[in-house]
This record gives structure tokens, C-alpha cells and sequence, in this order.
């Protein structure tokens, strides 16, 4: 209680200090929420990417050979799992500092930290911690659901027509995609790490930094090279008929290859 008394006592005594806290957690909590409010259509890669993903389980279970689908599952958790590890350091170096009890408040001054006392000095750390650690729960969550992803693909059974694999195809897309989405919010959560650590420097740098990931964010995820790309990829899948129309292949070089052979035996026996 004593703890919680002098936490509201720090935040009471810096009102400006306050109100860039309240602003970082409406910019950081309510992201995702507005990002899926507002990407219902097209034009955002969040939604884009999901209808990208969406084709690839379909055409994963009509692929007689999905050594293609299980390598990108492994390239898939091989990344969560080297955010995990960047994130455990992260939290483990910041957590060193926070939970050392020998805070150095006067170095902290010397290199242009805004930190008045030593229990402001700690929530400015715990806020980076608390960042790192939602960021690091995300990955894996993430890399759990890809393992999920990779049994149900390893299930699949061969041979299934059209609407079999319709309904296989919507069901492992249940899995991916908040497999997918707990990684993307592992990866956002490192934009507002950055934020958060602004604080350090005041409430205003805090705020403005607040401000510039919602807008960096959005920005690559509506108007950026990629997000053209993968919005051209959509349109292109959606005209793309399903499933994909077998190749006929050229049998006319094997013919001839074999027309040639048969020549060649017999222009040996005459010899």
C-alpha cells in the first residue's frame, strides 16, 4: 500500500507527467482496436495480408507435395522465436537497472534524463519493461500458434476435391491468423517500447513519440511500398481462379526425345 500510495503521490506532484502517460496508453492499447475498425476494406495490409494468408492455406491443401508450406511455417517460428530471445535480453538489461535497488540517478541526470526523484526515474523504467514483457508474451503465443499451424498442415489429408479443401483450408486459417496477429503485435511492440523509453527525456518528448508510432504505423500500413504490393497481390488473388487450373505440359519434346532413341537402337543393331 505504501508502494502504491508514493506511485500516485509521483504521478500527483507531475501532471504533465500524467497526462503524457494517459496519452501513451491510449495510443498504444487503442491501436489495435482502431486498425481493425478501420481496415474492414481493403487498403491496409493488416486486411490484405489476411486474405494473402487466407489463399495460401487454400492452395496448401490441394499441393500434393507441402514442402514449400512447411518450410515457410519454419522460416514463420524461427523469426518469433529470435524476437522472443531480442526481447528476453532487452528486458533482462532494462530489468537490471530497475530492480538493481542502486538506481544512478545522478549518472541519469548527467546524460539528459528528465527524472526528478528515484521513483520516477523506476517508472519510466518499469513502463519500457512492461512494453518489452507484453511484446515478449505476444511472441510466444505467436510461436505456439505457428506450431499449431504445422501439425494441422502436416494432417492434411492428399487427394481431397474442391469443397474438402474449402473446409480444411478455412479451418487451419482459424489457427494462422491470430498466430500471425499475436506476431505482428510482438513486432508493434517494440515501436512503443521506443516511446515509452522517450519518457526518459520528459512528458513531452513521450507524447510526441506517442503520437509518431501511431502515425509511422499507420503509414506503413496504408501507404508504404509494401502495402502497395500486398494490396496488388490481393486484387490478383481474388481474380485468381480456385483451384489453380493444372499446368498441361508439352509432351511433344518427350515424344521426339523418344522417337530419337528408338533410332538410335536401331542404327546400333544394324551395325
Amino acid at each position: 500500500m505504501s508502494a502504491l500510495k508514493a506511485l500516485l503521490h509521483a504521478i500527483s506532484d507531475n501532471p504533465l507527467d500524467s497526462f503524457a502517460l494517459l496519452v501513451f496508453f491510449f495510443c498504444w492499447l487503442g491501436y489495435e482496436p482502431f486498425l481493425q475498425k478501420i481496415s474492414k476494406k481493403s487498403g491496409f495490409i493488416v486486411k490484405d495480408l489476411s486474405i494473402v494468408r487466407s489463399a495460401w492455406m487454400r492452395e496448401a491443401t490441394l499441393r500434393e507435395i507441402k514442402l514449400f508450406d512447411s518450410n515457410l511455417m519454419a522460416h514463420a517460428v524461427n523469426s518469433a522465436a529470435n524476437f522472443s530471445s531480442a526481447n528476453l535480453l532487452l528486458i533482462a538489461a532494462v530489468g537490471g537497472v530497475l530492480f538493481s535497488g542502486q538506481v544512478p540517478l545522478t549518472t541519469a541526470k548527467n546524460l539528459g534524463f528528465d527524472v526528478s526523484t528515484v521513483l520516477l526515474f523506476q517508472m519510466k523504467l518499469g513502463l519500457i519493461v512492461i512494453c518489452l514483457v507484453r511484446g515478449l508474451l505476444d511472441f510466444i503465443w505467436a510461436t505456439r500458434q505457428m506450431n499449431y499451424t504445422a501439425a494441422a498442415l502436416g494432417s492434411l489429408p492428399d487427394r481431397m476435391d474442391e469443397r474438402t479443401g474449402r473446409e480444411f483450408a478455412a479451418a487451419i486459417t482459424n489457427i494462422v491468423e491470430p498466430a500471425m496477429s499475436s506476431f505482428s503485435q510482438g513486432v508493434r511492440g517494440y515501436y512503443f517500447a521506443l516511446a515509452s523509453a522517450a519518457w526518459l527525456f520528459g512528458p513531452v518528448p513521450l507524447i510526441l513519440a506517442s503520437v509518431g508510432a501511431i502515425i509511422l504505423l499507420g503509414w506503413r500500413q496504408s501507404r508504404s511500398q509494401s502495402a502497395r504490393g500486398i494490396r496488388r497481390l490481393r486484387e490478383l488473388l481474388e481474380e485468381h481462379p480456385y483451384p489453380t487450373t493444372p499446368r498441361e505440359f508439352d509432351t511433344a519434346p518427350a515424344q521426339n526425345s523418344d522417337k530419337n532413341a528408338a533410332l538410335h537402337n536401331s542404327q546400333s543393331k544394324m551395325t
